[in-house]
């Protein structure tokens, strides 16, 4: 007790941080800033800095009791030892130093921290040359938010440069974080129910997140991974003028931006995600100037209308200085005022907008020491955190559940999301379903799928393409069947021959013509010999029953019916001529082997297809020459060139 300077409730924010920290496994809301610091470090005067930090800030001596208490409370201790360690690697090569790096990071997050064992936090410095450092910070989000960093490195840095120099700094009081705590309490809980009933009434699903079907469930669980966009230079000038012209905020154009998105892929006209405000209120003296937790996560809703896109906007960026006003309230508190029951997250998706650039206020720092190649790590207890910021250029972060979401999955949202943050600020006067959303791979891969457009020889039948191929390559190999080939110059003549016969036998233009064989080298020979002679052919399957083939000839009025000797018995009882290509070859080799005169064109009929009909009976389908012409060569599906023959 001895220890204790205070002791005081939570914030609302505090308080959830503190259930997710506790019912998670993971690390989430731990928080870890590294950095490279090159010079004549003078590490004592460094470290020395840190400890009179510390001791300006209770938040930063604080510790968090919830075991038999009514309520959680935070306990500001006197004094604290500071966690530092020092570490040499100067003896490592450079790639060690990275991978050792990269092992004591991780291993440093899945330390944790013990809550209620103050101070949340830990430090560490690593010599990596003789005039390189790396400094890693790590402590818990339950302290301080993204604000405090700026503040604090100041502090430090100016603490630094006294002692280094063998000075004592003295610097004001800070306003201390119990202050906050007190405003807190006197809010009008009522009028933020009334406001807050009012900007959810009528939302009742939570906007669905796409999940890909190829995570396994549970195999990532709690894993977190996340991805990164650097905007160009270019691009970030284009839209801060942009909405210095509309007077928009750059916050408002992200909410936007990311409401769009997730409208697009839910399909969704009214959705939901959550948004941090920095919760220092104007209201309370000197909290520009605070250390602690201030930010709060709010609801952000957002309906999609047939309207303009720049109205849209500036409607949007009213809504958010309304909201400001209610920025204190507890999102328990919100849900449980909306429509959405309590046991479903009211929303799965975080949009943060940094405005606290804590790397350019240490690389504007002048002094012995340069510090640089600053990395923040930081986890949420959401599914999708979206962190935009402004540092050498306008930057996206999205950090992702890995059991949620995979990488190509992430990659795609975050060219969607810049698609459309260039498409808003190439026409403010467009409609919003009128704003691009498919980035430039996604729309020349669609163009590459429809551009289907293929030349191909719509003046020519089936049988003239195959004869030009027989000019062609002559000697080469066209049918396969078991120990039987044919190349297509004896495929030619065969087929030749038979279509002689046909037309002899009275087979004309368009005149129908059976077939019913077993597959074979036989089968494509009368196909072709058949649009040979101007036909075109019925296949039938020599499965089918006798009845079912009757019915098939006497319904096109087939007078000739091509099949082989081991089916004349089956079919000896239908009224058709029958032309028995294995017992008859004899009669028809006798005829020429030169290509018939062709009478027919592309638009004449080439086969009739027969196919169950929804009452049982049989219907014909008919296919023309042009058809057949446009499959093979207007679809990639196979090649009709001298490589290929046909086996079976």
């Amino acid at each position: 007790m001895d220890n204790i300077a205070d002791l005081y409730e939570l914030s609302t924010m505090q308080q959830g941080m503190l259930f997710h920290t506790l019912y998670s496994s993971s690390e989430v809301y731990f928080e870890q800033l590294s950095c490279t610091i090159t010079g004549n470090l003078n590490v004592w005067a460094f470290k020395q800095a840190w400890v009179r930090v510390v001791a300006r800030h209770p938040i930063l001596r604080t510790s968090f009791h919830w075991q038999e208490l009514d309520k959680p409370l935070q306990v500001v201790h006197s004094t604290v030892k500071l966690p530092w360690s020092e570490h040499d690697w100067k003896s490592l090569t450079l790639s060690e130093q990275q991978a050792r790096l990269e092992s004591f990071l991780q291993s440093d997050r899945h330390l944790g921290f013990e809550l209620d064992k103050a101070p949340l936090m830990r430090f560490a410095l690593i010599q990596l040359a003789d005039r390189t450092y790396q400094f890693v910070w790590s402590h818990h989000h339950l302290l301080t938010d993204g604000w405090c960093l700026s503040i604090l490195f100041k502090e430090v840095l100016a603490f630094y440069e006294a002692f280094e120099g063998g000075k004592d700094l003295s610097l004001p009081t800070p306003r201390p974080y119990r202050d906050y705590i007190v405003w807190l309490q006197q809010q009008d809980t009522a009028q933020a129910e009334t406001f807050w009933r009012r900007s959810l009434q009528g939302f009742k699903t939570p906007t669905p997140l796409i999940k890909n079907s190829s995570v396994t469930s549970g195999a990532q669980l709690e894993s977190y991974d996340e991805q990164q966009f650097q905007f160009s230079s270019e691009f970030t000038t284009v839209i801060l003028s942009f909405a210095r012209q509309h007077h928009l905020t750059l916050n408002t154009l992200i909410q936007g931006a990311w409401g769009l998105l997730l409208s697009r892929y839910s399909g969704e006209e009214d959705v939901v995600f959550g948004t941090t405000v920095s919760g220092r209120p104007p209201s309370l003296k000197g909290a520009e100037l605070m250390v602690g937790l201030f930010i709060n996560t709010l609801p952000v809703r957002v309906q999609y209308q047939q309207t303009e896109l720049l109205p849209w906007l500036q409607q949007l960026q009213a809504q958010q200085v309304e909201r400001e006003q209610y920025s204190y309230t507890s999102l328990v508190e919100i849900q449980g005022w909306s429509e959405v029951p309590r046991e479903i997250p009211l929303f799965e998706s975080l949009v943060v907008f940094e405005n606290y650039p804590v790397d350019a206020s240490l690389q504007q720092w002048k002094g012995n020491i340069e510090i640089g190649s600053i990395r923040a790590y930081e986890r949420t207890n959401y599914p999708l955190t979206v962190v935009a910021g402004l540092a050498e250029g306008l930057s996206v972060r999205i950090i992702y559940q890995c059991d949620r979401f995979d990488r190509d999955t992430i990659e795609r949202m975050m060219g969607h999301f810049q698609t459309l943050l260039e498409g808003m600020i190439a026409n403010p006067y467009q409609q919003l379903w009128e704003l691009p959303f498919l980035s430039k791979k996604e729309r020349q891969q669609l163009f590459d799928w429809n551009n289907t457009k293929v030349d191909y020889p719509c003046d020519r039948c089936i049988h003239e393409l195959f004869e030009a191929q027989v000019e062609k390559n002559p000697e080469a190999v066209a049918l396969v069947f078991k120990e039987q080939q044919i190349t297509y110059q004896e495929l030619n003549c065969r087929a030749n021959q038979l279509a002689h016969y046909l037309k002899k036998v009275g087979v004309g233009l368009e005149g129908l013509v059976g077939i019913c064989i077993d597959r074979s080298l036989e089968m494509i020979i009368g196909l072709l010999g058949i649009l040979k002679a101007g036909g075109a052919y019925v296949p039938l399957d020599p499965a089918y029953p006798t009845e079912r083939l009757a019915n098939i000839l006497s319904d096109t009025g087939v007078r000739i019916l091509l099949t082989q000797q081991r089916l004349i018995e089956k079919l000896s009882a239908i009224k058709v001529h029958l032309l028995v290509l294995d017992s008859d070859w004899g009669v028809i080799s006798s005829e020429s082997e030169n290509n018939p005169l062709s009478t027919v064109k592309p638009d004449n009929l080439a086969y009739v297809m027969y196919t169950s009909g929804s009452t049982g009976q049989p219907k014909g389908v008919e296919v023309l020459h042009r058809g057949v012409v446009r499959l093979l060569f207007g679809v990639d599906y196979v090649r009709l060139d001298a490589s290929q023959n046909f086996c079976s």
